[in-house]
């Protein structure tokens, strides 16, 4: 394997760092323009998807009364999840009990994963159609791949993205 030159490494080095300043200054002043603070979790979509300031503050709203639902429907699949542990501790066979908790568990699931999908809609509606299609693309991809996610998972991309 022939090895990089080191000219061909600093450039290479150097061409990284530039394309990272350039996202994070990007994001930085888009974040400025709409009043946002570095820390946001919704500055990407500002970046991202272009918005206007009434549609970040539509959003905003949005993901503001969207929180606690998520928060709440966490707390109930972590619950529900602690219970099905329980019930698999030790356990040989499954059991009626443990079925029963497993089509509980995949019932709030479906109930999280239908109230993302009602909360997508609604923050695309805030966007122009191109850039709302694509928005539920992305959101559909993180949070309902059909291969499944952990709660963890679901909640980082819930809070990294509305």
């Amino acid at each position: 394997m022939r090895s990089l030159h080191p000219f061909r490494i600093l450039i290479l080095a150097m061409l990284v760092a530039a394309s990272a300043f350039a996202a994070c200054f990007s994001i930085a002043s888009c974040a400025k323009r709409h009043g946002t603070r570095e820390s946001d979790d919704l500055a990407w979509l500002c970046s991202e998807f272009h918005l206007s300031e009434p549609e970040l503050s539509q959003v905003r709203a949005l993901h503001a009364s969207y929180l606690p639902k998520c928060e709440a429907m966490c707390v109930r699949i972590v619950e529900k999840n602690r219970e099905l542990g329980s019930l698999l501790n030790g356990v040989k066979e499954v059991t009626p009990a443990v079925e029963q908790k497993l089509a509980e568990v995949a019932a709030l699931r479906a109930e999280c994963q239908a109230q993302m999908l009602r909360h997508f809609l609604e923050v695309s509606r805030t966007m122009s159609a191109e850039q709302g299609a694509r928005y539920l693309i992305m959101m559909e991809r993180l949070t309902l791949d059909p291969r499944g996610q952990s709660r963890d998972d679901m909640m980082h991309s819930i809070h990294e993205h509305p």
